[in-house]
């Protein structure tokens, strides 16, 4: 198919469009280097050292200095460590909470750079545009399960059980005392190991469709040493038909699934009347002009595409909600069709989610 360009372009126009299309090809190489600089410990051993020549930091990690040359001057480039003449680099206090402090930090992101999609994953996304039927989410590999669970993870620890559990009516002292709760759509296990941890007189279901995710979950609760938590490679709609539960947690899952109804109906037959469901999903709006408010809608709709809406069409029929898909308003719609009567809103300071506490 031949394109032919019958207007002719301003040439200060065309020079800013192709510099904006660039520039994403930048952002692809740039996030390559925060992949290596991650794997490699490479932010980890800049962290709280202050100024380091290449030199130094090849003596503190044992890797080759002209490789990291150009790695350092890059990053530099990027402005994601400062280096006043591309010899001396910092990484600075912000640089630390974003890129290297996975135990401490909310801000953390390197999580979300490692993951290695399959070979043929470009084109099974190809192949889903003629179809119309998406990638599960085992179709992304082990890795989207790794890079999920580094990415949970200092929200899991920081947030979860000292900040976001407080806020629910009742639902810390009746954990306490000893409580019957599921995570659908557990993933690799990390709240729910969190939680099971921090309440260990409570008793905890993990339920995920994905075998790659409940095999990480299965070997995360070994590795805690866990006896209260009890996975099933299931969907949400095989969670028990009676009244089992007195907490439900879905956490940034059910805009990913084919059938979110279905699963929010059987959340409604298997929790007790007194009982709470917690709902963690993005901040999205109902319009796409609302949501080009978010500074990362873009990735926000690239992520739909590749990941969530996917998953969400990899089933025929699939809701395909996508990742901005299920917004506030639909939430309540669908939580009052699948049988609840009170849905309050927590806003937490999260910058990118909203949490729904739910109940009978």
């Amino acid at each position: 198919m031949s394109v032919d360009a019958t207007t002719e372009s301003d040439p200060k126009e065309l020079a800013r469009f192709a510099l904006k299309v660039w520039k994403y090809k930048e952002g692809e190489m740039v996030s390559l280097m925060i992949q290596l600089g991650d794997r490699l410990g490479l932010y980890k051993n800049l962290a709280g050292a202050g100024v380091l020549t290449p030199a130094e930091l090849a003596d503190r990690t044992g890797l080759h200095e002209r490789w990291l040359t150009e790695w350092l001057r890059g990053q530099a480039a990027a402005g994601l460590i400062a280096s006043p003449d591309g010899n001396h680099f910092e990484l600075t206090s912000d640089g630390v909470a974003v890129l290297a402090d996975e135990d401490n930090s909310l801000r953390f992101a390197c999580g979300t750079f490692a993951r290695n999609p399959p070979p043929d994953y470009v084109d099974k996304l190809c192949e889903a545009f003629r179809s119309g039927i998406g990638l599960s989410y085992d179709d992304l590999g082990p890795s989207a399960a790794h890079s999920t669970e580094r990415s949970l993870g200092p929200w899991s620890r920081i947030a979860l059980v000292p900040k976001i559990l407080p806020a629910l009516d009742g639902v810390v002292d009746k954990l306490l005392a000893g409580a019957v709760a599921a995570d659908v759509g557990c993933g690799a296990g990390v709240a729910l190991t969190t939680i099971a941890t921090a309440f260990p007189s409570s008793a905890f279901h993990g339920y995920d469709l994905s075998n790659n995710a409940i095999d990480r979950a299965v070997s995360r609760v070994d590795e805690v040493g866990l006896t209260n938590v009890e996975l099933h490679r299931a969907r949400g709609e095989d969670l028990p038909p009676e009244p089992t539960f007195d907490l439900i947690l879905t956490f940034d899952c059910l805009h990913d699934m084919t059938n979110p109804a279905a699963t929010m109906a059987a959340i409604r037959r298997s929790i007790k009347d007194d009982g709470t469901w917690l709902i963690k999903e993005i901040k999205g709006r109902a319009s796409f002009e609302e949501n080009l408010r978010n500074p990362l809608a873009a990735m926000m709709y690239a992520t739909s595409v590749a990941s969530c809406m996917s998953s969400a069409l990899s089933e025929p029929d699939g809701a395909g909600l996508g990742t901005l898909g299920l917004h506030q308003d639909l939430c309540r719609e669908m939580t009052v069709e699948a049988g609840f009567t009170r849905f309050e809103v927590h806003d937490l300071d999260d910058p990118a989610n909203l949490y729904y506490e739910v109940r009978p």
